[in-house]
């Protein structure tokens, strides 16, 4: 079943961020909330933000409509870019996304380092090896700047088990996970928290 990518319908969203978490943000826009999916690299961006713009993708499918949505345009492109890939889905573009940052990932491909692909999950030897193959020449375009902002966590376990859980992780082995990383890292941001436990997993 293929998916659709239909840009020209939901370019961006300007509006309130209603309810945020790791995996999906809720924008109202004119009285109309939209459920929006995002990458942890957005989240990290946006999560004390309480209005902004989200760049959009809609994939459709027989069986549903996703959005998804994305802090700056490079990150957009990137993800559009990861779905002309063999073998790469939505759910796996966000994956990457959520583990290396558009500059980070553009590296990677450029210097066809595969070991740094093959440590995302769900990215095997052949996979990398074609993201570097059919990517390789689109990297140029993407900027090497990388923006951390400080992160808040109150309910960090919580946050990062529906994160994990979003991205398609069985829940009880990630909060197993979980608890093995905050055991010697108990401050770490909710994002590396992510990383971390995806590179275990």
């Amino acid at each position: 079943m293929n998916s659709l990518f239909s840009q020209p319908m939901i370019a961006y969203l300007r509006g309130q961020f209603v309810q945020i978490s790791p995996a999906s943000v809720q924008v109202e826009v004119n009285g109309v909330g939209y459920d929006v999916q995002i990458s942890l690299n957005t989240y990290s961006r946006i999560q004390h933000l309480e209005n902004g713009i989200l760049y959009t993708c809609l994939l459709i499918r027989e069986d549903a409509h996703t959005l998804y949505g994305f802090f700056d345009q490079s990150e957009k492109e990137m993800f559009q870019l990861l779905l002309g890939v063999s073998g790469i889905g939505s759910s796996t573009a966000r994956v990457i996304l959520s583990y290396m940052k558009p500059d980070e990932l553009s590296k990677a491909i450029m210097s066809a380092d595969s070991r740094a692909l093959e440590g995302i999950k769900g990215i095997g030897k052949k996979t990398a090896e074609r993201m570097v193959l059919e990517l390789k020449d689109k990297m140029g375009k993407f900027s090497t700047e990388s923006n951390n902002l400080p992160m808040k966590n109150n309910t960090l376990h919580q946050d990062a088990l529906n994160a994990l859980t979003a991205l398609g992780i069985n829940r009880q082995a990630a909060g197993q996970a979980i608890e093995k990383v905050l055991a010697t890292h108990s401050n770490i941001p909710v994002e590396d928290l992510v990383k971390t436990v995806l590179r275990t997993l």
